[in-house]
C-alpha cells in the first residue's frame, strides 16, 4: 500500500493558536487577542469598551454595539496571548517535525509582528528576523515552509480605527505587508497562502468589522478578493517562481435525501461554497453571485479597475481544510457566511460532534479538481480528541492513527485512481495547539502532546504521542504501513 508518487507531508498552524509571545518583539495587538476562552457548551466572546468606559463582550461573530472598540479586560484569560509558546520553542518544534521526516511546515504570519499597528512606514525588524529564523530552521532540516500571510486576523488598531476590511484602505495596508514579506523571504519561501478560510470569515475577530450583517460582510470579502489579487500580481514581479493560493473551508455536503428539493438545496450550498474560489481562481464573479446578493439585499461597491485586477491576479493552486462532512436539505437555512452542519446517521462522531468521514477528503479532491483543473494542497485535516497521557506523559492515540490511516488511503485513491494532482498534505496542529472554535486546549490534534491545560497552566513541555512514531514510520516506508479496511480496529 505504498505511495508511488511524491508529495509534501507536513504540519499546519495559526499564529494566534500556536505562537504566543503576544507582548514580545514589539508585536502589536491583533483582533484575536480580545477573544476569550470557551468550551463545547460555552461560546467564546470578544471583549470591548464603550466611549463612556463601560466594558462588555459579545459572542463570537456577533456585532459590536455602536461606538465600541475592541480591548483587553483585566482578569480575563485570552488563549492567544501565550498559546503553546512556539515563539520560544520553535527550534524544538521544528526538530520534532524533522524527526518524523516531514517535508513541509505551514505557519501563519502575525501581521502585527511586522507592522505593530498596521500603519507604520517601515516593518519591524524584530518580527521579520523571528520569521526568518523560523524559515531558516525549517530549511536546515529540508522542510519546505508554507506561509499564510493572513490567517483570520488583522491588527486591532486597524479594526478599531477603520472598521477593518469594510474599508478599502485595508487593501493598500495588506499589500504593504505582502511587499515586506516577499522582499525579505524571496528565494526562501515558494508556497504562499494569501488568506485562510475566507469563505467562513465574519465579524470583528476575523474581518475587524463591528457589524456582522450581510452588506458589511460581503463587501469586506470583496476587498479581500482585490487584496489577494494584488498580492499575486506583486508576487509575480518580486518572486516569479513562487506559487500563491488561498485556503478555503471545503467540507463536502451530501443531500439528505434524493428528493428534488433537497438536491436543489445541496446545489445552492455548493455554489455558496465555491463563490469565493471561483472569483480567486477564475478571475471573475460567477453567474450565480447576483442571486446571493439579491437574496441578502447586498450591493457590492466596485472601483473602476477591480474586474481587471481580479482577472490578472488569479491564484496558482487551491488549498483547503476538511475535517468533516455535512448534510443539507430543503429546510436547512444557509447563514450569511457559515456552512450548514447537518448530521449524518451513517457516520461516527468526535466528542465535539464532528462526523468522521475519510471518504469526504477524496470527494472534495475530485470536486475541486473537476471545477478548476489546478493543483491542490490539503492544508488542514485531523482529529480533535481528548488525549489522556499516562504517568510518563505518553499518549497512546490509536484513534488518531486509525483516522490518519483511513484518510491517507482515500488521498491515495484520489491520486492513483482519479488522477487528482495533490501537491501535499499538512495535518492541523502537528504540535498540540489551542482550538479556534472553543478556545480549549483539551481538543487536541497533534502528533506531539503539549503539557498545558485549558487555562494555560502547565510546563508546555513537548511529548511525542504514539501517532508521532506511526507517522515517522509512514514516511520512512513511503506509506507501506497503511491498512485497508481499517475501520478503527
Amino acid at each position: 500500500m505504498n505511495y508511488p508518487f511524491k508529495m509534501y507531508w507536513g504540519s499546519a498552524s495559526a499564529d494566534f493558536q500556536y505562537e504566543g509571545g503576544f507582548n514580545e518583539g514589539k508585536r502589536g495587538l491583533i483582533t484575536h487577542d480580545i477573544v476569550t476562552d470557551g468550551s463545547y457548551t460555552t461560546p467564546r466572546r470578544l471583549t470591548y469598551r464603550l466611549p463612556d468606559g463601560t466594558l462588555g463582550s459579545v459572542a463570537y461573530r456577533e456585532s459590536f454595539p455602536e461606538g465600541a472598540v475592541g480591548c483587553i479586560h483585566d482578569h480575563v484569560y485570552y488563549p492567544s496571548h501565550n498559546a503553546v509558546d512556539f515563539y520560544h520553542h520553535y527550534k524544538e518544534d521544528i526538530k520534532l517535525l524533522a524527526e518524523m521526516g516531514l517535508s513541509m511546515m505551514r505557519f501563519g504570519i502575525c501581521w502585527t509582528r511586522i507592522y505593530p499597528t498596521g500603519e507604520e512606514k517601515t516593518p519591524n525588524e524584530e518580527g521579520l528576523q523571528f520569521y526568518e529564523d523560523v524559515i531558516d530552521e525549517c530549511l536546515k532540516y529540508n522542510i519546505e515552509p508554507m506561509i499564510t500571510i493572513c490567517h483570520d486576523e488583522l491588527p486591532l488598531y486597524l479594526a478599531n480605527k477603520y472598521d477593518g476590511w469594510s474599508n478599502r484602505i485595508m487593501i493598500d495596508l495588506y499589500e504593504k505587508l505582502c511587499n515586506a514579506l516577499f522582499e525579505r523571504f524571496k528565494g526562501k519561501v515558494k508556497y504562499w497562502l494569501t488568506f485562510n478560510e475566507l469563505n467562513v470569515l465574519q465579524g470583528f475577530s476575523h474581518l475587524g468589522t463591528r457589524n456582522s450583517d450581510a452588506q458589511t460582510t460581503w463587501q469586506a470579502i470583496h476587498h479581500l478578493f482585490i487584496a489577494s489579487a494584488r498580492a499575486k500580481i506583486l508576487a509575480k514581479k518580486i518572486m516569479p517562481k513562487a506559487m500563491l493560493g488561498a485556503m478555503y473551508a471545503t467540507s463536502p455536503s451530501y443531500p439528505k435525501t434524493c428528493h428534488p428539493d433537497d438536491q436543489l438545496a445541496w446545489m445552492k450550498q455548493r455554489r455558496r461554497l465555491f463563490y469565493f474560489s471561483d472569483v480567486m481562481l477564475r478571475g471573475y464573479y460567477p453567474s450565480f453571485a447576483r442571486s446571493f446578493w439579491d437574496e441578502y439585499k447586498v450591493t457590492i461597491r466596485m472601483e473602476e479597475n477591480d474586474e481587471e485586477i481580479l482577472k490578472e491576479g488569479t491564484l496558482d493552486f487551491y488549498s483547503f481544510s476538511c475535517y468533516r462532512s455535512t448534510t443539507i436539505g430543503k429546510d436547512d437555512k444557509l447563514g450569511i457566511i457559515a456552512l450548514p452542519f447537518g448530521e449524518n446517521p451513517y457516520l461516527k462522531s468526535t466528542p465535539w460532534g464532528w462526523p468522521i468521514d475519510p471518504v469526504s477528503i477524496r470527494y472534495v479532491l475530485n470536486e475541486v479538481y473537476d471545477r478548476y483543473q489546478k493543483p491542490i494542497f490539503i492544508v488542514e485535516n485531523g482529529l480533535g480528541e481528548v488525549d489522556k497521557p499516562d504517568e510518563n506523559n505518553f499518549v497512546n492515540d490509536t484513534y488518531r492513527i486509525n483516522y490518519l490511516n483511513d484518510h491517507f488511503l482515500e488521498i491515495k485513491k484520489a491520486v492513483e485512481i482519479d488522477r487528482v494532482p495533490v501537491l501535499g498534505y499538512t495535518m492541523w496542529g502537528g504540535i498540540d495547539l489551542v482550538s479556534l472554535s472553543t478556545g480549549e486546549m483539551k481538543k487536541r490534534y497533534g502528533w506531539v502532546y503539549v503539557d498545558m491545560d485549558d487555562k494555560g497552566n502547565g510546563s508546555k513541555k513537548r511529548y511525542p504521542k504514539a501517532s508521532f512514531y506511526w507517522m515517522k514510520e509512514f514516511i520512512k516506508s513511503n506509506g507501506n504501513i497503511l491498512k485497508e479496511n481499517n475501520q478503527g480496529e
